[in-house]
């Protein structure tokens, strides 16, 4: 039977030291529960009477979520404003480029359509100076084809610009028969400035 006794007591010993709470247990219970009760109170008391324990706080620590969350939104003001003012200019820059741009096209297609009235004029020109050759050679191998007694009064009777031309084209042949047939001192006269 002492053994069945000495059972009991480590079995009642084990079982309250089961029961006893631990260190933490009585932290908790002790310091805890009671604080944070303590801490709810005077919160409710606070706010009965309008008193703003986080206001006070983050004075005196100096941190104010409010500020900084207005200076945030003032600095967030300030770039959105610069991103802005920026976003004007390029878009000034755009508009600036697009109507030079569309003054370069008009530009252009002015150029193109006097381009295309010079190409014209030049080809009409280009048609008469080949009509006036043609004439030219025709009227030259027509003299050469009269005879020089017929040729040398008509060439008298020109201009000289007119005269020299004709002459200056001539085969040396037909040229000293029209000569032949002038009067000589028109003959040297036509020479001389044939020579210049």
């Amino acid at each position: 039977m002492a053994k069945g006794k000495v059972q009991n007591a480590n079995s009642i010993d084990q079982i309250e030291e089961e029961k006893s709470p631990g260190i933490f247990q009585k932290l908790f219970y002790l310091v805890l529960i009671p604080l944070l009760f303590v801490i709810a109170v005077l919160l409710v008391i606070a706010t009965v009477t309008d008193f703003n324990v986080f206001e006070k706080a983050s004075k005196l620590t100096g941190f104010s979520s409010e500020e900084s969350a207005e200076e945030s939104s003032v600095d967030y003001n300030k770039k959105i404003v610069e991103l802005e003012a920026q976003v004007k200019e390029k878009e000034a820059e755009i508009a600036q480029l697009q109507s030079k741009l569309d003054s370069a096209l008009a530009e252009n297609k002015d150029n193109v359509a006097i381009q295309e009235q010079l190409q014209s004029k030049i080809e009409s020109l280009q048609q008469t100076e080949n009509e006036a050759k043609k004439e030219f050679e025709d009227i030259l191998s027509t003299f050469e084809q009269m005879s020089a007694k017929s040729a040398a009064p008509i060439i008298a009777e020109m201009s000289d610009e007119e005269a020299l031309k004709i002459l200056s084209n001539m085969q040396p042949e037909t040229l000293s028969a029209i000569f032949e047939k002038m009067d000589p001192a028109e003959a040297a006269r036509y020479s001389e400035l044939l020579s210049q």
